[in-house]
């Protein structure tokens, strides 16, 4: 089976005065359906909403979230799309590792 993977935001918070957000809880889980791995942390957010790019909570899609997210793992000279690849081929890795893992031990008797 493939494996696949699954960004998500679980929470946010924000204010109400505003709706700026400063806070964004997020996950990625890889997984084949049988084994798993996954990444995931809290993203503190400094937001200007005098800003014209400014975003308020309420119309604030999970996709514009999760840009967020990949913009806040890259490393080096990475672009966003590049630090969400790296993530996502190391938990891929480690779901891999599960497989082979399983795929050469058993357990049982001979006879």
């Amino acid at each position: 089976m493939a494996i696949t993977n699954t960004w998500s935001v679980s929470d946010m918070q924000h204010m109400d005065s505003d709706g700026g957000v400063f806070l964004v809880y997020w996950s990625m889980v890889s997984s084949d359906g049988t084994y798993s791995a996954s990444e995931g942390g809290k993203l503190r957010c400094e937001y200007d909403a005098s800003s014209p790019s400014f975003v308020p909570y309420a119309d604030l899609t999970e996709s514009d979230v999760l840009g967020w997210v990949y913009t806040s793992l890259i490393e080096g000279d990475e672009t966003a799309d590049e630090a969400k690849a790296r993530v996502e081929a190391d938990r891929d890795a480690k779901v891999q590792k599960q497989i082979d893992a399983a795929a050469t031990t058993a357990s049982g008797v001979p006879w």
